[in-house]
């Protein structure tokens, strides 16, 4: 049986199709073009479907269904795509208008949802019923597996691991509220409290490595001059991990999974993250009984496409 998987971006619309392995077959790609109607968007989508089965011949016997990751609030009980502010959608019926016209089952997820699905299915939590995932960019997205399916909550907009409030009265996050582990543990985090660190300490390598000029600061910087022996960014380092591992330890204690993932670009460090977060998320666990792994995501972007292809699965 194969599976058609559509990773729906602000910039690019990926349409893939996907074995039961979670290998995928062929992909064909257009650009957003977002400042379109979302009709158009989705006109794109069906075109680039259609011509999947087309080229592979096929039908109800060896075609599932084709699932949608997208940005945003989605309620995918309902196949409405609530609220994506990047793609300008509000309350869409996804599901109605695909299958309307194509005629098979569709799905649609949020689309951190379906990345974690897709490196359980296929990645590094293969194997795994019970994983969590942060990703880590320029916010911290999440998704949640349990018993092999996404879990999003009753009401849509749920697994928001990013949003979860970490700091009372703390720094402001882009939602709106204060103190999120978005604020302090995505990229974008990282950068601002290095840059700050090196302002302040102008003899540091932290300082050096960017000239002086702090919008010439990456998250992969602190972690350079961490290894290189800086006292700065070795400071900026734990800060940052410490703040992870407050969302990270949460996570675990209330779910208990088999397996945390780390993605986004952050998670590039690999064990220059993994090892010491482990040992900083060991010190929040309840009751001390440490059980689940942490480890890198292994996908990239080919999960959010792998994921989608699966909602179809069931």
């Amino acid at each position: 049986m194969k599976y058609i998987g559509v990773d729906l971006g602000g910039t690019n619309i990926v349409v893939g199709l996907v074995d039961e392995e979670g290998h995928i077959i062929k992909s064909h790609n257009r650009p957003t073009l977002k400042e379109r109607s979302i009709e158009e968007i989705f006109d794109d989508i069906i075109e680039m479907s259609q011509l999947l089965i087309k080229e592979f011949a096929l039908n109800s016997d060896n075609l599932k269904g084709i699932g949608i990751g997208s940005p945003g609030i989605v309620d995918s009980k309902n196949g409405i795509i609530v609220y994506a502010n990047n793609l300008k959608i509000k309350d869409f019926d996804a599901v109605t208008y695909i299958s309307s016209r194509v005629g098979y089952k569709v799905c649609v997820a949020n689309d951190a949802d379906c990345a974690a699905l897709g490196e359980v299915v296929a990645g590094a939590a293969k194997g795994c019923s019970d994983a969590i995932i942060f990703t880590l960019g320029t916010g911290v997205g999440g998704g949640i597996i349990i018993n092999g399916k996404i879990f999003s909550g009753y009401f849509p907009g749920g697994a928001e691991m990013g949003h979860q409030i970490i700091v009372r009265d703390g720094k402001l996050c882009s939602c709106g509220n204060k103190g999120c582990l978005e604020s302090y543990a995505s990229a974008t985090g990282l950068i601002n409290m290095a840059s700050e660190k090196a302002a302040e300490h102008k003899e540091s390598a932290l300082y050096q490595l960017v000239q002086g000029d702090m919008s010439k600061m990456n998250a992969k910087i602190p972690f350079d001059a961490a290894k290189a022996g800086d006292q700065t960014a070795i400071e900026v380092i734990e800060d940052y991990i410490a703040y992870l591992a407050i969302g990270v330890g949460n996570a675990i204690n209330v779910f208990k999974p088999q397996a945390i993932l780390i993605g986004g670009g952050v998670s590039k460090q690999e064990d220059n993250l993994i090892i010491p977060l482990t040992a900083k998320v060991k010190e929040n666990i309840f009751g001390g009984d440490f059980k689940t792994q942490i480890k890198t995501a292994k996908l990239g972007n080919d999960a959010g496409l792998i994921g989608a292809a699966m909602l179809c699965a069931d």
